[in-house]
């Protein structure tokens, strides 16, 4: 037998392959990883050495990009010009992009006492000014976006709203707040979520067109309100969620890929399947919901995404004992 020290450097170079091929899969090009989190930093100033410890951990984790998935602290913060500072410094010490999607106790809340008295209106429309003013992502190393102001005019207001494509898949960042999507709060609020909603699901249909048309592998949704906290709400007429959850309904049956709906609002890590089929209660299986962890929890999860697998998401948290309390 020919000794394999003795066979051409090509020959060899092609047995080690075939020999590792048994062993490891060549899929690492098809599968990338994101981390996702939420709802921080709440207790001020105290969560602040948590919040900057847990932006540490996820730079040495190194993923493609981050998610933020709004609610940059409490209902009862005061939402400042000043503090928006601070929250977009925060943003820009991440080493990778970082995407912002808009949570209500950044402007839907900040009417109450606490909060200090504002109008929801003019904050919202100061965080645009603030936080959507270019066409790229936070981070030191910055992403561009395709905003919804810039490709569908009618709609040139929803600075806020944009997508990007990553590794054939696509990922929609869309302003869905809690508090009820802001409907029955106020009359301005009512008028407010009726333009919203609409844009919403302009930017909904307008972005599954492209993954169709793209042919590609899946859709991620960010946004920040938990949409399935009352089992009964898609169904109820008032809800400020209704017709949202019944889009994307629509869309999971006629796109049949997988589709991953990112969210907080709720505080506590969940991984399921909400939505279900009109009038049964089969689950539509290519739709799973990533509810992420927040408040006292200031902590992330890490998103690894798998092209070559039917079901392509795994998670797995990021906890860092430092950041837990303790009752």
């Amino acid at each position: 037998m020919t000794s394999i020290l003795k066979r051409p450097i090509q020959t060899l170079l092609f047995t080690i392959l075939s020999i590792v091929s048994l062993y490891v899969p060549f899929s690492f090009a098809d599968s990338f990883k994101f981390v996702a989190y939420g709802d921080m930093p709440y207790n001020i100033p105290a969560d602040f050495a948590r919040y900057e410890r847990l932006i540490q951990t996820i730079n040495t984790s190194n993923p493609e990009f981050v998610v933020f998935v709004g609610d940059t602290k409490s209902s009862s913060t005061p939402c400042s010009n000043e503090y928006n500072t601070i929250v977009k410094n925060y943003f820009n010490q991440f080493n990778q992009p970082l995407i912002y999607s808009v949570g209500d106790n950044e402007w839907t809340d900040c009417h109450t006492k606490k909060a200090g008295s504002y109008n929801p209106m003019e904050r919202l429309n100061n965080l645009r000014q603030t936080f959507f003013n270019t066409k790229q992502s936070f981070g030191k190393k910055t992403l561009p976006l395709t905003r919804q102001a810039d490709t569908q005019k009618e709609f040139s207001d929803y600075v806020e709203n944009s997508y990007w494509i990553n590794h054939d898949f696509l990922f929609v960042s869309l302003n869905i707040s809690g508090t009820n999507n802001n409907l029955g709060v106020s009359k301005e609020g009512d008028v407010e979520y009726q333009e919203r909603n609409l844009a919403n699901l302009a930017w909904i249909k307008y972005c599954s067109e492209i993954a169709v048309k793209k042919n590609l592998s899946g859709i991620i949704f960010a946004y920040q309100a938990d949409m399935f906290s009352v089992k009964k709400q898609a169904r109820e007429k008032v809800n400020g969620y209704l017709d949202t959850v019944n889009a994307i309904t629509s869309l999971a049956i006629n796109f049949s890929k997988p589709i991953l709906l990112m969210h907080g609002d709720s505080h506590r890590l969940i991984i399921d399947q909400p939505i279900t089929y009109p009038s049964s209660r089969m689950v539509v299986e290519n739709v799973l919901r990533l509810q992420l962890m927040g408040e006292d929890e200031v902590q992330a999860v890490e998103v690894t995404i798998n092209s070559d697998l039917q079901s392509p998401f795994s998670f797995r948290p990021i906890i860092i004992p430092e950041n837990h309390l303790k009752p």
